[in-house]
């Protein structure tokens, strides 16, 4: 037995489009009520659909603008609103700005001038301006051409009779050897005070007999900090090492501790302390300079240099210093001494 199949389909009712709703609505209100009338969904299914309370949707459909909060969060709603409803959002946010118009911004006076009053006065404007350009410019033209002369030659002609007359007078100049160069300028002798260099030294320099003084020690070169100057205090160090050029020093006490370690740059220094049993490893010996007492005492003699070595040099050389001031000055103390009572000797005896 065959089966009849009913091959008709069935018929599926769409909702009706709310755009024509919308769009024939007098106001935007009556267009988003119309809208959601044809599409059959309640307020509180809009409400949750959109995250939008209630309250503000029925407000924009009672075109209730006092209702709604700020202008941002007006048009949100009305773009959800419009959106949900399946109204065209754009739309829908246009058509609002026009039934509720923005009052936050207060409205400005024009400024400027009329365009009707710069039509009118422009061909007088342009008319005097006309003048004025062409009466300066005949003016200056004017000036050049009275001013312009024919070129004519020179009144003097000839040579006056009356130059060639004294010129011929006057007696003839004459070039004679050259003059030597004046003397270069030489340094004035150094004047000294009679009687205070044999006071100061103990020796007369009038004195034909007298032994010539020892000349001076050498001053040596006093250190001079040309930058940051590290270690120990002032008072507290005999020995500076100072570097010329960039360079590594790295001082290392027992068992391989680090005293002090810095890439040096130029002109900074570092103090060594006393009675501290120190090696000093560097980069270059010849770019660090050693000051003994403040006084410079050379290079550095090695890449690795024992510190105990630098201090005793510079004790040594305070001991020596110490020794020939304390020579010096009993020499002439004694010098002062003798020439006092030469001078004692000598003198009159007093009158009775």
């Amino acid at each position: 037995m065959a089966h009849t199949v009913d091959a008709t389909p069935e018929m599926t009712e769409f909702p009706p489009d709310p755009g024509p709703a919308f769009l024939e609505a007098a106001t935007l209100g009556d267009g988003l009520r119309r809208a959601r009338a044809a599409s059959g969904k309640s307020l509180a299914e809009l409400a949750a659909e959109t995250k939008v309370n209630a309250r503000f949707l029925t407000a924009l459909e009672q075109n209730d603008w006092s209702s709604l909060p700020s202008r941002v969060f007006a048009l949100g709603y009305v773009r959800a609103y419009a959106g949900a409803l399946g109204v065209d959002e754009q739309t829908a946010v246009e058509r609002f700005k026009r039934e509720s118009p923005d009052t936050s911004t207060s409205l400005k006076p024009p400024v400027g001038i009329a365009f009707e009053d710069v039509r009118r006065h422009s061909p007088v404007v342009v008319g005097v301006l006309a003048v004025v350009v062409v009466s300066v410019v005949g003016w200056n033209v004017f000036q050049r051409i009275s001013r312009m002369q024919a070129p004519h030659p020179s009144e003097i002609a000839a040579t006056p009779p009356a130059w060639t007359q004294e010129a011929s007078t006057e007696e003839g100049v004459s070039l004679g050897a050259p003059l030597p160069a004046p003397p270069d300028q030489t340094v004035p002798a150094l004047y000294v005070t009679r009687g205070l260099e044999a006071q100061l030294t103990g020796i007369d320099p009038d004195d034909p007999n007298a032994a010539p003084a020892a000349p001076p020690p050498p001053v040596q070169k006093a250190f001079n900090p040309r930058g940051a100057v590290y270690g120990a205090p002032a008072n507290a160090s005999q020995v500076i090492i100072q570097a010329k050029k960039p360079g590594v020093l790295v001082a290392r006490i027992g068992e391989g501790r680090v005293l002090f370690a810095r890439q040096m740059a130029a002109g900074e220094a570092w103090r060594a302390p006393i009675g501290v049993a120190a090696t000093i490893d560097v980069s270059d010996p010849a770019v660090f300079d050693v000051y003994l007492n403040g006084e410079y005492g050379g290079a550095l003699p090695a890449v690795l240099t024992p510190l105990a070595q630098l201090n005793a040099r510079a004790a040594q050389s305070a001991r020596e210093t110490a020794a020939a001031q304390a020579r010096a000055q009993a020499e002439a103390q004694a010098q002062l001494q003798a020439r006092i009572a030469a001078a004692a000797q000598s003198a009159p005896p007093p009158a009775t």
